[in-house]
């Protein structure tokens, strides 16, 4: 007895795939097997994969619809006037500083002592003992602004220069999902030091203990606020940013754990550490801007900036990556701060972290003929009014679904393919919960005998490639016809001499090459 196996096979992700806030499905994580800097195609590969931070994170926490603070633009004045003083009267804009960048590390990577010589008393020492930490510094370690800011010094000659300025370090483990920050780092002879250094995880939303200062005055982490290279290729900076203003006030609220104020004001229309600024919705961002300014500019509407530092100018940190096109950021300069309104933060417990956040299960994957429907059976929870939405992620053509705003609906496939698609539920309060199915959409195939001869049919996208193959034992697959081209009309291959061995079975598949 003959067997047939007619089928249409994909390669392609798999379900169960992690999505972070923005609905981006992040893909496997690469492994760091040895130090990768932040300046290269392997470290946004592995930053790309990463969900730096929870989804309820409040770097994470979408603040585009949160009340604007009663004393908004006192406070904007304040900042604007602190800042526009004698021969700083250009200083009333934006300013991106390529200042902070960062070494991934593999999770075996040795540690090292490093001297805190400032704050040891504030400072994790992560299995060393005071003043010495044990942190895992990789022998490139890169140490604030280089390489765009340090002119022709080696990364080296730049670690051991007696250069000033904050000189911040950062390390990330994405496998332990650990992160070690420094200021004032320096290598001398052998040996490292620093004035402080704080070690957060990337994987929960604890902070520091209240009173706590870190790399930032803040006492917040620096690396989930940058701005990397290949978020704004990407064109969405997707997390809060960090913001520098020349004074604030004697508070800090959440999730700040320290304040840095250098005249001990308690004015309110001074920010505190951890004051969040937005830029304002009704701000026109110019559609023919560059991608990375607009990124930032979205980035800015949605997630805002937290007040983390004191400093002489309005200013956000940007990685010093090498490989930014030459001026593309220039316009954000000509942003003024009057542009940003200080909105009312959320607490430890509120917003995102509070009670009744959201679910979404898209259900099961799928396999379905083209041209034909398919019921989707996903479910979502939650507390509040849910906003409830299906939408075609990936795959060779659009979906119609029957009601993209019910979780329990249909959808229909006209091109064969793989599709990933993506349900999520949202209240306006939590974050949205996403998650993705995969459908795989086969071409109907079709078996007539000729004789001898088997004859393989099956329907052709114009365009499309396709190749038909067949096996005795479902083990070994022998190319019977390759890269047949698609006419729109269906195709047809021929098996000669497939019935002359009695009893021998043969199994066909068509495979789908693009």
């Amino acid at each position: 007895m003959r067997g047939l196996l007619l089928t249409l096979v994909f390669t392609g992700i798999s379900s169960a795939e992690r999505i972070n806030q923005e609905g981006r499905i992040l893909g496997p994580q690469p492994a760091v097997a040895a130090p990768i800097l932040f300046n290269t195609p392997q470290a946004d590969a592995v930053v790309s994969a990463m969900q730096i931070m929870p989804l309820d994170s409040p770097w994470n926490e979408d603040v585009s619809r949160r009340p604007v603070l009663s004393n908004s633009d006192a406070m904007v004045s304040r900042i604007t006037s602190d800042l526009v003083t004698g021969v700083n009267a250009n200083r009333g804009f934006l300013w991106l500083f390529e200042e902070m960048n960062f070494a991934l590390v593999p999770d075996n990577q040795p540690a090292q002592p490093v001297e805190f010589f400032q704050y040891p008393q504030q400072s994790d020492f992560d299995g060393g003992t005071s003043p010495f930490g044990s942190y895992p510094i990789p022998v490139n370690l890169p140490i604030e602004t280089w390489p765009t800011g340090t002119g022709s010094m080696t990364l080296e000659q730049w670690q051991t220069s007696s250069v000033s300025g904050d000189r911040h370090s950062i390390i990330v483990m994405p496998g332990t999902g650990n992160l070690w920050e420094t200021w004032l780092t320096r290598r001398v002879g052998g040996n490292w030091r620093a004035a402080n250094g704080a070690k957060f995880p990337l994987n929960n939303n604890s902070l520091r203990p209240a009173g706590w200062t870190s790399g930032d005055a803040a006492g917040l982490p620096m690396f989930p606020a940058l701005v990397r290279y290949n978020e704004v290729q990407r064109g969405m900076v997707e997390h809060a940013m960090r913001v520098v203003v020349k004074k604030s006030r004697r508070e800090y609220i959440y999730p700040a754990t320290h304040h840095a104020s250098v005249d001990n004001t308690t004015d309110p229309n001074v920010p505190a550490m951890g004051q969040r600024l937005r830029l304002k919705a009704g701000y026109v961002i110019n559609p023919s801007w560059t991608i990375q300014e607009k990124a930032v500019l979205l980035g800015l509407k949605k997630y805002g900036a937290f007040v983390a530092d004191n400093g002489n100018f309005f200013s956000i940190s940007i990685t010093p990556d090498d490989r930014y096109p030459e001026e593309c950021f220039d316009h954000l300069r000509s942003l003024q701060i009057s542009n940003f309104e200080v909105i009312q933060t959320t607490g430890p417990n509120e917003g995102p972290r509070s009670a009744g956040a959201p679910t979404a299960n898209a259900g099961p994957d799928l396999d379905v003929r083209a041209g034909s429907s398919v019921a989707l059976n996903g479910a979502v929870s939650g507390s509040g009014t849910l906003v409830t939405q299906w939408k075609w992620n990936a795959g060779p053509a659009p979906v119609t679904f029957g009601n993209a705003a019910q979780a329990a609906t249909t959808a229909s496939f006209t091109v064969p393919g793989r599709y990933t698609l993506l349900l999520s539920a949202s209240n306006n309060v939590h974050t949205p919960a996403y998650d993705a199915m995969i459908v795989d959409v086969t071409i109907p195939v079709s078996l007539v005998r000729s004789g001898r001869d088997q004859i393989v049919g099956f329907p052709t996208i114009s365009g499309r490639h396709y190749r038909v193959e067949r096996s005795g034992d479902l083990g070994a697959w022998l190319t019977l016809a390759d890269n047949i081209t698609g006419t729109g009309s269906p195709a047809q291959v021929t098996h000669a001499g497939a019935l002359d061995v009695p009893g021998e079975q043969q199994f066909y598949r068509v495979v789908f090459l693009d």
